[in-house]
């Protein structure tokens, strides 16, 4: 029994070293890809051969499948199967209740590649972090090991990925929150070590966003992020995105914002500019009965959903198609944006 004991301990050991070198030989090979000269990671992904693309987005899920997470993931697998999707955009929180504990955290396995196993999903996933990931040990959730352990998994604090007619900017937006940086008693803590000093770390941010953005000549461009900037979910709008974040969205022609963070399913237009703001948050846990329909004093909500659930995203040049699901995969919205008009239709 001891000798046996040993030789697993053993192959625990050489598990890990292999990883640790995979990571090292993952971390040179992306070094040697990128440009030393690039502000922002850009990650090329081709479109069909007809130059359409189709994704889903889905936040606020990592409970190692429980609170309907694995209802909502077969769904998730039905509808991609369907559209033949290209990849997967997770809104953050992608981890519960305090992100990852390392790279060997069981969580990982657990909430992710147990869960979503429908061959339909077994597609690149571009992850942004959420405030539960900042709990816990950031570096673990970008650590290229991951990659190895599930080469679906990819995650940076803020990047872009361009496509033949889409800019998708993926946002790091939890160090924009003033909240989790002023309430030291508060019972949850955070990991900042990649973030300070904050002042420079979101000055730099916001300046490579504005130059990537302002040299994009994609047909669409759409953003990414955990927090909401248009909300009547539980937490609602997020103050220092509309101050820091939404002028450049409206500078630069952005057609949607999508985002986590309420765990609920929302549609919000605008009424001086055609961005849409789209939250899918209803990846596990949900049904919180704090939507706030009645502030909408502008009549710009189009579809809210205080439930579980998804959207997809079918796109050409000239249009692109929206659709929210529940945790039954029955559609409850869709909204088609046309490009030719520049407006919703």
């Amino acid at each position: 029994m001891v000798v046996a004991m040993a030789a697993a301990m053993a192959s625990g050991f050489r598990t890990k070293a292999l990883l640790d070198l995979a990571c090292c030989l993952t971390v040179a090979l992306c070094a040697f890809l990128v440009p030393s000269h690039a502000k922002l990671t850009t990650i090329e992904h081709p479109v069909k051969a007809d130059r359409s693309l189709s994704f889903l987005v889905i936040g606020d899920w990592g409970r190692r499948g429980f609170y309907n997470q694995s209802e909502v993931a077969f769904q998730m697998g039905r509808i991609g199967e369907k559209l033949d999707v290209d990849f997967v955009i997770s809104t953050g929180d992608n981890f519960y209740d305090n992100g990852l504990t390392s790279v060997y955290d069981p969580a990982f396995s657990e909430s992710f590649t147990d869960i979503y196993t429908a061959k339909s999903l077994q597609k690149q996933w571009y992850n942004v972090l959420g405030n539960h990931d900042y709990r816990g040990n950031v570096e673990a959730q970008l650590s290229p090991i991951l990659q190895n352990i599930d080469k679906r998994w990819l995650c940076m604090r803020s990047f872009i990925v361009k496509t033949e007619i889409l800019d998708i900017f993926f946002v790091d937006t939890t160090p924009f929150v003033d909240s989790y940086f002023m309430s030291p008693e508060e019972e949850h803590s955070y990991d900042w070590e990649g973030v300070q000093p904050r002042k420079t770390y979101l000055a730099t941010l916001l300046k490579d966003l504005k130059a990537e953005m302002r040299d994009s000549t994609a047909i669409w461009k759409f953003v990414v992020g955990h927090h909401a900037i248009r909300s009547l979910g539980q937490h609602g709008e997020t103050p220092e995105l509309i101050k820091f974040l939404l002028p450049l969205l409206k500078e630069y022609n952005v057609d949607a914002y999508m985002n986590g963070h309420d765990h609920c399913l929302e549609h919000i237009s605008s009424i001086d500019e055609s961005i849409q703001y789209l939250t899918s948050g209803g990846g596990s846990k949900a049904w919180r009965g704090d939507l706030k329909p009645e502030e909408d004093i502008n009549h710009t909500a189009k579809f809210l959903y205080d439930g579980q659930g998804f959207m997809s995203v079918e796109m050409n040049e000239k249009e692109a198609m929206i659709v929210f699901y529940d945790v039954d995969g029955n559609v409850l919205h869709d909204w088609k944006i046309s490009k030719q008009l520049y407006s919703a239709v």
